[in-house]
């Protein structure tokens, strides 16, 4: 089984210009994700996808890998399934270039739940309990730890409130899937794609993990990150 991991980065973000560059203790945000993908060894290959030539060319002297996609994708799981057009694997995991602060071995936590779910996707969750936060996308899981619903609300599930962590695991059948579906009268609502599979009767499988990783989208994120990054053990590793 071959398993290649993809971080989608683009430039644009409202909430927070450049993201995908800004810097954290001298290296870009993506390429902290990138570093951090790379010790994964649930991962035969890591690859950074964007539609930024000024990404591109600055991920690439780090030695990055990086693919150039279209600019017309909707949402970053458009991006991995393109580059799952091209690079034949049998499992893609989504790591969102935002999420500096993952730790690699939840990586081979997002395939497994894949795998023994016999599931078409799969996420993260961990516990949350910052309030009247729509930026952070929080996770309502069924007895089984399906996804029933994705929301920006402050909704609980299982007795707390569950963030979604941005690793997601995907099938090259369900990407294509993915791409073959119009957009969803939720996921337009809430502003999350895997509520477009959710819609359409597919299943999405969470495993809740410990971690102090967050996406990274408003400036108060991006000091929170700065701070962590300073006693976080990974990042020892690779600096």
């Amino acid at each position: 089984m071959k398993t290649i991991g993809v971080i989608p980065a683009r430039l644009n973000s409202t909430r927070l210009p450049r993201k995908a560059l800004t810097d954290i203790h001298g290296l870009p945000m993506c390429v902290h994700v990138y570093r951090r993908a790379l010790m994964s060894p649930a991962l035969d290959d890591v690859i950074i996808a964007t539609d930024n030539q000024g990404i591109y060319n600055t991920v690439h002297r780090y030695g990055a890998k990086c693919f150039l996609t279209k600019d017309t994708h909707p949402t970053p799981t458009e991006r991995v399934a393109e580059i799952a057009e091209t690079v034949k694997a049998d499992f893609y995991v989504q790591i969102n270039g935002d999420e500096p602060l993952l730790n690699p071995a939840h990586i081979r936590t997002s395939v497994n739940s894949l795998i023994q779910a016999e599931a078409d996707a799969s996420v993260l969750a961990r516990p949350f309990d910052k309030r009247n936060s729509p930026a952070d996308f929080k996770l309502v899981l069924n007895k089984n730890n399906d996804v029933m619903y994705v929301t920006r609300s402050d909704i609980p599930s299982k007795g707390t409130m569950l963030k979604a962590y941005h690793i997601m695991s995907f099938t090259r059948r369900t990407l294509q899937r993915f791409t073959a579906m119009r957009p969803t009268a939720m996921e337009q609502r809430e502003g999350h794609e895997l509520l477009r599979l959710i819609e359409n009767g597919l299943t999405v499988t969470a495993s809740v993990v410990n971690s102090d990783s967050i996406s990274v989208d408003v400036p108060e994120d991006l000091e929170y990150v700065r701070t962590q990054m300073l006693k976080d053990p990974v990042w020892s590793k690779y600096k």
